[in-house]
């Protein structure tokens, strides 16, 4: 039992410090060897454990994805609140955005991750239903909303640097223009049926 809670610790520390390697580095840039090192592990036990760098590299990416998506609440009759729980999460845990960002440029065309795929599986098919029910607008598809309300939730994470190192706004001004945003958003057609 004992080295069955070593293995176990010993992956986790592995875990921990890929992620710290690859949320600052991508995956071509991080190195297998200071991963051991910031692990306390060696190389032999990161390939035994996760096989290659890339392997490495999904396995603590679904980690994340996993971890984020037990996080996050996903209503489809309330996406300005999924909205603002996404963009808190950014805020609070910002390697899963460069985790992210590094999944999107360098695994453009990769393989898709299966917890990426079922996470927009049930919510696409959840947006679909609420548009078919009425209670969500059908002037986007799924797909299209999904992503537009994820960009509004990360709006302030990609920033151009000519706009400022920095947020422009405290942290509660960003979270109420998320929400704002997005509430205007999926309330198009009812506040333009209000004006005929």
């Amino acid at each position: 039992m004992t080295r069955l809670r070593d293995a176990d610790a010993t992956r986790a520390r592995i875990l921990e410090a890929a992620a710290e390697e690859f949320g600052a580095l991508g995956i071509a840039g991080a190195r297998v060897d200071r991963i051991a090192e910031n692990a306390d592990a060696n190389k032999a036990m990161i390939y035994r454990y996760f096989g290659t760098k890339d392997e490495l590299f999904d396995a603590v990416f679904t980690a994340h994805v996993v971890a984020f998506v037990e996080r996050i609440h996903f209503d489809p009759t309330d996406l300005p609140g999924y909205a603002t729980q996404l963009f808190d999460s950014y805020q609070d845990h910002p390697r899963t955005l460069r985790l992210t960002h590094w999944y999107q440029l360098e695994r453009p065309d990769g393989e898709p991750l299966r917890a990426i795929v079922e996470s927009h599986r049930v919510k696409l098919s959840a947006i679909a239903d609420a548009q078919a029910a009425g209670t969500l607008p059908d002037h986007y598809s799924p797909v299209e909303l999904l992503a537009l309300v994820r960009g509004i939730a990360m709006a302030w994470d990609n920033l151009a640097p000519q706009l400022g190192s920095s947020p422009p706004e405290p942290r509660e001004r960003r979270h109420t223009a998320v929400r704002d945003a997005v509430s205007r958003l999926v309330d198009v057609p009812k506040r333009q049926s209000d004006r005929t």
